[in-house]
């Protein structure tokens, strides 16, 4: 961590600890909203690393390499893979967020080896630490979209930089291409439509774009676990932008006994983040049915599940336990060392 008090970031985060104002430094060179937007569209077909200012933010130049090492290595044993996510875990996500539009296209990119693991790296900076979180108002919140308040509930990541920044810019990453990312819906890997769902629901979709391609795709969807990242992909989207009709299709779904069951445990997981209303007694008899355990651990393959997972218990089971019977105590074995928000 020595080295990031040689970075150029530090001075401003150091000027921030020192009551400036996060205002003098918006759309600078230490922005990384800024910066990200300024990425030409050929610099990103092209990965013109040399373009972007890897060195302006905490271990840029770390994560340029693992961008390039990813894109053009074929060894199994030193892909790139795991830097931006390792990164993200420290909270450390503002280098992290500038490999977003090249992870994109290397996710993109059918003959690539790698494109599973690109893409599962690309939605890790656009979440703020949900690790562990399973409740009803925090498993797919997405705050207010103004982030020139350092405590607007994001705060500041372990460097001091403002946390709200990264996480904007990432989800202005994916927005700006939402046309690279949404035919990976329809991918032949079950693996990459779901992270492709999971990645596009962080995207800004006022006009509701985004939700009708999870709708288009879950009519043709046939395998159930995609099916459920679908729907709770539509659920998180909406609980972004609200939408009142797709709010109550949620609801039909998990009522629907034509559904698959890990379709309608998703659909109720949906439904319960998006309303304040009391869970109805035929929701609480549906979901303690259906949440089997081998159908919970099935479940994890769904990046949303896998992310409330504790030590003791699977993500699906976490979100029953905190939605529905929130009264009952964490499970006694729950390992300390798991990261709590």
């Amino acid at each position: 961590m020595d080295e990031w008090r040689t970075d150029p970031t530090f001075a401003m985060c150091r000027a921030l600890a020192d009551g400036t104002k996060l205002s003098s430094f918006v759309g600078g060179p230490f922005d990384v909203r800024a910066v990200v937007a300024g990425i030409r569209p050929q610099a990103k077909d092209g990965f013109l690393l040399g373009e972007v200012p890897w060195e302006h933010f905490p271990r840029g130049n770390h994560v340029r390499e693992a961008v390039h090492l990813l894109r053009t290595s074929d060894s199994p044993g030193r892909t790139g893979t795991g830097v931006v996510s390792g990164l993200c875990a420290n909270d450390m996500r503002a280098a992290a967020v500038l490999a977003v539009p090249f992870l994109i296209r290397i996710a993109a990119d059918t003959r690539h080896r790698h494109r599973a693991e690109a893409l599962a790296e690309v939605s890790c900076p656009a979440r703020a630490c949900y690790f562990g979180v399973a409740s009803r108002d925090q498993l797919l919140l997405h705050r207010a979209e103004t982030y020139d308040n350092l405590y607007d509930g994001y705060g500041v990541e372990v460097t001091g930089y403002p946390a709200g920044w990264s996480i904007a810019a990432a989800r202005a990453a994916v927005t700006a291409d939402i046309a690279v990312l949404r035919p990976l819906l329809d991918d032949p890997d079950p693996a990459v439509r779901i992270r492709a769902a999971y990645v596009l629901a962080t995207a800004a979709d006022p006009e509701r774009g985004v939700r009708a391609a999870f709708r288009s795709r879950l009519a043709a969807e046939q395998d159930p676990i995609v099916r459920a990242a679908l729907v709770l992909a539509t659920a998180e989207s909406t609980r972004a932008h609200p939408h009142s009709a797709t709010t109550e299709w949620i609801g039909e779904q998990w009522r629907d006994r034509t559904q698959a069951p890990e379709v309608r445990l998703a659909a109720a997981i949906g439904w319960l983040c998006l309303t304040d209303e009391p869970a109805p007694d035929d929701l609480r008899a549906a979901v303690d049915d259906l949440a089997t355990d081998e159908r919970a651990h099935a479940m994890n393959a769904l990046p949303w599940m896998a992310a409330a997972d504790g030590s003791d218990e699977t993500g699906l089971r976490h979100c029953v336990r905190k939605m529905l019977y929130p009264e009952q105590p964490d499970p006694m074995g729950d390992d300390p060392w798991v990261p709590r928000c």
